[in-house]
């Protein structure tokens, strides 16, 4: 029997398996897709700060519906130190826009944010309906200027905050929160 035809198959063969890997190479990976994440309203009055962006992440997707917004607060930030305590994240996160009635589970942890330093710390929230939620207040700092999020939802608060942590770093969401703390 000719060899001919086996090497012939092999090279078809490995062509095909490079061609998966660079396909499953270029393909967006899992953190880095939007798709699971729908931007909504802006669903807060207005105060002494700009809306911000608003998504909502199904359960399909995320194991339990989330809900996560992100604004920038010029202006907000001590110049020198950031945000340097879970006091901080505690009054400027916006968790009370959801509920007045939030208690932190634990201590924060640092977290950096499209490049920029600061905290995140997760909460128990009492809903006005009687429900409870968990959540995570975000707060991160460049020069004088913050960027708060918070995300909630009745899912598992680990899974949660995972889900938007990546959210937050996907290119799309990078770009915005730049432009964002530049005024644009």
């Amino acid at each position: 029997m000719p060899r001919w035809p086996l090497i012939a198959s092999a090279i078809v063969a490995l062509g095909a398996l490079s061609g998966a890997a660079a396909y499953q190479h270029a393909a967006p990976r899992q953190h880095e897709r939007n798709g699971d994440w729908q931007e909504i309203a802006w669903p807060f009055p207005r105060d002494g700060w700009p809306a911000g962006k608003a998504f909502r992440c199904g359960a399909a997707a995320c194991g339990g519906e989330v809900e996560l917004y992100v604004r920038p607060k010029m202006g907000f930030c001590n110049c020198d130190r950031g945000v340097a305590d879970d006091d901080e994240v505690d009054r400027v996160a916006d968790l009370d826009l959801l509920s007045e009635r939030f208690a932190p589970v634990a201590p924060g942890d640092v977290v950096g944010i499209a490049d920029m330093p600061g905290r995140i710390r997760a909460y128990d929230l009492n809903m006005s309906d009687g429900s409870r939620h968990a959540a995570f207040g975000i707060a991160v700092a460049r020069r004088c200027d913050l960027l708060v999020a918070v995300a909630h939802g009745k899912r598992d608060a680990p899974e949660m905050r995972r889900a938007a942590l990546d959210f937050l770093a996907t290119r799309e969401m990078t770009r915005w929160m730049m432009a964002a703390m530049e005024g644009r």
